[in-house]
């Protein structure tokens, strides 16, 4: 069979606060169209200047976590040289440096060869943007 390469986006609202959202059922529901029974990869990207894609647990913790750890490293507050937005938002500006804005994942009979525990997570700190698109670009 020869390989093919399909994309499609998606817009999902984030809100007015970080938020760490689990779109592993976007990632899911769109290989269920494109990619039946085949191996292949997934690449999940953001094209925002000011989010990411995690692999990571959810539900026990481990986002709202991350979430911590990225406001340790990164303080909502004025050091920030980008200045424009909201107070702090320099900040956000620089989490796609920590947690990428893309993520490639194995598909194998048209699943996400994901472990038991790991979900695809939206990262995203920006509350000045709530408005979000998502790429899913499938090739196999």
């Amino acid at each position: 069979m020869a390989e093919s390469f399909q994309s499609r986006i998606f817009e999902i609202i984030t809100g007015d606060r970080e938020i760490a959202l689990d779109i592993t059922e976007h990632c899911a529901t769109y290989l269920e169209e494109v990619a039946v029974e085949r191996d292949g990869l997934l690449n999940v990207f953001v094209p925002h200047a000011t989010a990411g894609v995690a692999v990571l647990e959810t539900g026990a913790g481990s986002d709202d976590d991350l979430l911590a750890v990225l406001r340790d490293l990164l303080p909502p507050d004025d050091r920030w040289r980008h200045r424009h937005g909201s107070p702090g938002h320099g900040r956000d500006h620089v989490v796609p440096g920590l947690v990428a804005p893309h993520a490639t994942l194995p598909v194998i009979g048209g699943r996400l060869a994901l472990g038991t525990w790991q979900s695809v997570v939206l990262i995203d700190t920006n509350g000045d943007n709530p408005r979000r698109t998502v790429r899913l670009s499938f090739l196999g």
